[in-house]
């Protein structure tokens, strides 16, 4: 114990000593100091696996999209190259639909056939006041009209024939497969034969039936089932809608 008191009283001992302690707090600050910098790296090096996730996911949903967004640029391209063509050719196109309708109401029963051929004739007068565009959408709301009436039930009183046998009878239209009219009196009437291209009579039975398809058409009476011959057959307006 005394020898003890004895060197710590030495001052080259007391130097020692305190050099001793110096070292080994500077020592024990680098492995904190070292020990802070290991965390920081570990912590950023799961940050960059994190975010290396992140992207591969990302990349994973992105492909998709970046592949159909360079196939819509591929075609919207494609489309440029042929606009030119196009639009030299539509006017032809126009013309040609113009045509095959007015070939259609023609052809089909007669039913409000100045009405119909008035509406092809309209685009034709209209060619040089309306846009290429504005053209078209006549021509498609044209179609249009064609197309609904094979799924309508119609019936109005009009005229038939033409000078002094011009009179006035009831008409009766079944979309595009029964085309009928009856005097105003009930007592005479016909149907249209596509086949024959003409009128042929109809008995008392399908007058009668005739009779009931115009209330049924003027909402004067509930939808029931009708005895009446065809205009043409189904199949065949069927093929023409």
């Amino acid at each position: 114990m005394g020898f003890v008191s004895v060197a710590l009283a030495d001052p080259e001992v007391r130097n020692e000593a305190r050099q001793a302690q110096h070292s080994q707090a500077e020592l024990q600050s680098r492995i904190d100091a070292a020990d802070d910098e290991m965390r920081a790296m570990l912590e950023e090096l799961r940050e960059l696996e994190r975010a290396e996730r992140r992207l591969v996911r990302e990349n994973t949903e992105l492909a998709p999209r970046i592949e159909r967004q360079a196939d819509t640029l591929s075609r919207r391209e494609q489309a440029l190259d042929t606009l030119e063509e196009t639009r030299d050719a539509l006017p032809g196109l126009q013309e040609r639909m113009i045509e095959r309708l007015e070939q259609w109401v023609e052809n089909d029963m007669p039913f409000l056939r100045e009405e119909r051929l008035a509406r092809v004739a309209s685009l034709r007068s209209q060619a040089g006041e309306l846009s290429s565009a504005e053209r078209w959408e006549r021509i498609v709301e044209a179609w249009r009209a064609e197309l609904e009436y094979g799924r309508e039930v119609d019936a109005w009183r009009g005229y038939l024939g033409d000078g002094e046998s011009r009179r006035e009878v009831d008409y009766l239209r079944l979309g595009r497969v029964g085309f009928y009219y009856l005097t105003p009196d009930g007592r005479a009437g016909r149907v249209w034969q596509a086949d024959a291209g003409s009128w042929a009579a109809l008995d008392e039975a399908q007058r009668r039936d005739v009779r009931n398809g115009l209330r049924i058409a003027r909402d004067r009476r509930a939808p029931e089932l009708l005895s009446v011959p065809l205009s043409q057959p189904l199949e065949s307006a069927e093929d023409d809608t």
